[in-house]
């Protein structure tokens, strides 16, 4: 396929709703010992924003936790959605040359189904380094089970199963109508705008979700998102994005400030962002403890006092 220029000024959609998905933490009391009254708590915050939680995603540990975990944030969740849209990882473990792992996926996709979740595609081996037609046949498959589902691009960086799809290979994911939109972490502005304009120009309806998060100003060329970032300040988040729908000019200043918290807290190594957020949290006092999940990386200390910076910074913006 033939790439469209990009004239990224041309591309600005001022005062566009911004429609935002976002990643919960899964906190911790102890050791694996999940802190529910927080996760609640957190789920029901992210709804009040106006966000979408994104149930089981990385920064829920999704590919750490067992099923009894995972099964107990999706009827937790829904509980709490009354209703309203989430959505949830569907996450399929394999090793490189695996085959496409159908069963597997749809056993997860049939259980966030049983909790009215919707199921956004994790990468693995077997569905995403496979030839182009077979990638597009295992999505196909993916339909057959999925009343609706998100695909997710991920880039090899954050994990050495995730692959960013060929354009061509994108427009065809956009055919299959269950496929509501797709996550896209290449961390690449210029790929991200590339599927803006052919999503302009195919299929207008589908989501574009930013996983940039450290370019989450791509908001203002037509992205909508799903971020890790967004778990430390959901409400943030909100007042950032009603700023963009009303033309009020401190969506710079205040998207200045999250840019900045996602710089620190996503630089190398990345999955520590999650002992940040974790941090973040509780000294907003609304989780109790900023331990991490067995496995993931985790930050010093220190962060503590430029994570309170940002803390204070962002009070400015937020109503009391």
């Amino acid at each position: 396929m033939a790439v469209e220029p990009i004239d990224p000024v041309s591309m600005i959609k001022t005062k566009r709703k911004i429609s935002g998905m976002s990643a919960i933490l899964l906190p911790l009391v102890s050791d694996t010992t999940v802190d529910w009254d927080g996760f609640d708590s957190h789920v029901k915050r992210t709804f009040d924003a106006g966000l979408v939680p994104a149930i089981n995603m990385d920064t829920g540990y999704g590919n750490l936790i067992d099923d009894q975990t995972r099964s107990e944030t999706l009827r937790r969740t829904q509980a709490i959605a009354s209703g309203r849209n989430y959505v949830a990882g569907a996450f399929v473990a394999d090793c490189e040359g695996a085959s496409f792992a159908k069963d597997a996926y749809c056993r997860s996709i049939e259980q966030i189904q049983s909790f009215s979740g919707t199921p956004i595609i994790f990468q693995s081996y077997g569905l995403a380094h496979q030839s182009d037609a077979a990638i597009i046949d295992n999505y196909q498959v993916i339909a057959s089970y999925a009343d609706q589902f998100y695909a997710f691009e991920l880039g090899n960086m954050f994990a050495p199963f995730g692959n960013i799809y060929s354009l061509d290979v994108y427009e065809q994911l956009m055919a299959i109508d269950a496929c509501l939109g797709a996550k896209h972490s290449s961390l690449s502005r210029q790929l991200e705008w590339q599927r803006l304009l052919l999503r302009d120009r195919v299929r207008p309806d589908f989501k574009v979700l930013t996983g940039n998060d450290l370019a989450i100003d791509m908001v203002i060329y037509g992205s909508d998102y799903l971020l890790g970032l967004s778990t430390f300040a959901p409400d943030a988040f909100a007042v950032r994005d009603k700023m963009w729908e009303s033309g009020d000019e401190r969506f710079f200043e205040l998207n200045d400030l999250l840019q900045y918290l996602g710089t620190f807290a996503f630089r190398r190594p990345v999955p520590a962002y999650k002992h940040d957020a974790a941090m973040f949290l509780k000294r907003r006092n609304q989780i109790e403890t900023d331990l991490t999940y067995p496995g993931s990386p985790e930050r010093p200390q220190s962060d503590i006092d430029v994570l309170q910076q940002v803390i204070d910074d962002l009070n400015i913006f937020l109503p009391n």
